[in-house]
């Protein structure tokens, strides 16, 4: 599965007393409404996060892992965590085409050159 977003947090490398290592990332996916989704980076994958900082646009591959517990009074629980294993940086100006988007008037002319045009196009009365 990939989740796409905008990096909220990174944590500091965790290291552990039986050498095991973690670092997480908030990831704020951009949605309708929006979801800070915590992301765990495990062993030689925490060093991936080394080249991303806060408010990189990225595109995460994760592995939803689940696991059941059982407590000391024999309730049963269920847990879920998110494992990341590959992240890629979007394009930094990926709001620039919608930023360009009012300039598709300079397209008009590419038209016009198109020779499967219709030759009638102008004569609609239509302001596009």
């Amino acid at each position: 599965m990939e989740l796409q977003g905008t990096i909220k947090k990174i944590s500091e490398l965790q290291t552990f007393p039986s050498g095991f290592q973690k670092k997480e990332c908030v990831l704020m996916t951009q949605e309708q409404y929006p979801q800070p989704i915590n992301i765990e980076f495990l062993s030689e994958k925490a060093a991936i996060l080394d080249g991303f900082s806060e408010g990189d646009e990225v595109k995460i591959g994760i592995n939803i892992r689940g696991r059941e517990w059982t407590s000391p009074q024999n309730e049963v629980k269920y847990f879920n965590s998110i494992n990341g294993w590959r992240i890629e940086k979007l394009t930094a100006n990926s709001s620039e085409p919608t930023q360009a988007a009012p300039s598709n008037s300079a397209a008009a002319p590419v038209k016009e050159d198109n020779p499967f045009a219709d030759d009638n196009d102008d004569d609609d009365g239509l302001p596009f």
